[in-house]
């Protein structure tokens, strides 16, 4: 990991487990000059994931290393690690990424996530998806919108770097609560990875 000199593209691993919106929005930006980024690896939890698809539509290595293989979490999160060897990357991207990565210490400070509420609130094991919006409509909020934040070892926990709201609106369900908050997630987690690449100095 790292950049060497000279090199101002973000080099990313992107973790996935689903579709693959996010990755697909990262591909998009960086296809219209609006990310200055490269994707050097897919990793997917889930063997059918489309976003797998995606990947190789781009040209992208893909690999699949799926949590019911292996005993631990520990274990499972070693595989991970394991397939991202050889890939030279400045960043992790958990990209709707459902599992839970133990990743060693030359990665901290250097894994990112996207969470769809405003954390602190709504985060936590199991707050993913239509869950999390269940909980905003369920609480009153007025406001729910993304969070990306610097991964650590806790779910949806650690150094948040931005958040974009948007409204909760009388009428909302879930799902059109969902399709707001996807769309500020498309723009908030690129003009992360920017914001990244500055502070890391790439």
């Amino acid at each position: 990991m790292g950049a060497g000199l000279g090199v101002l593209t973000v080099r990313l691993a992107v973790l996935v487990s689903g579709g693959g919106t996010t990755l697909q929005n990262f591909l998009d930006r960086i296809a219209d000059g609006s990310l200055d980024a490269s994707i050097e690896v897919v990793v997917s939890s889930n063997s059918t994931a489309f976003a797998l698809e995606r990947a190789k539509a781009a040209g992208i290595d893909g690999h699949v290393v799926r949590r019911r293989d292996f005993e631990t979490q520990e274990a499972f999160s070693d595989a991970v690690t394991a397939a991202l060897e050889g890939y030279d990357f400045d960043l992790i991207a958990l990209a709707g990424y459902t599992q839970r990565y133990i990743f060693p210490k030359q990665y901290e400070g250097r894994v990112l996530n996207v969470h769809g509420a405003l954390l602190p609130k709504f985060g936590g094991q199991g707050m993913w998806r239509h869950h999390v919006h269940e909980a905003v409509l369920a609480a009153g909020e007025t406001e729910s919108g993304c969070t990306v934040h610097i991964a650590d070892h806790e779910y949806d926990h650690g150094p948040i770097l931005l958040q974009k709201k948007v409204p909760v609106l009388p009428d909302d369900t879930p799902e059109t609560l969902e399709a707001r908050v996807a769309e500020a997630e498309l723009e908030a987690y690129p003009e992360a990875i920017r914001l990244m690449a500055t502070k890391l100095g790439l």
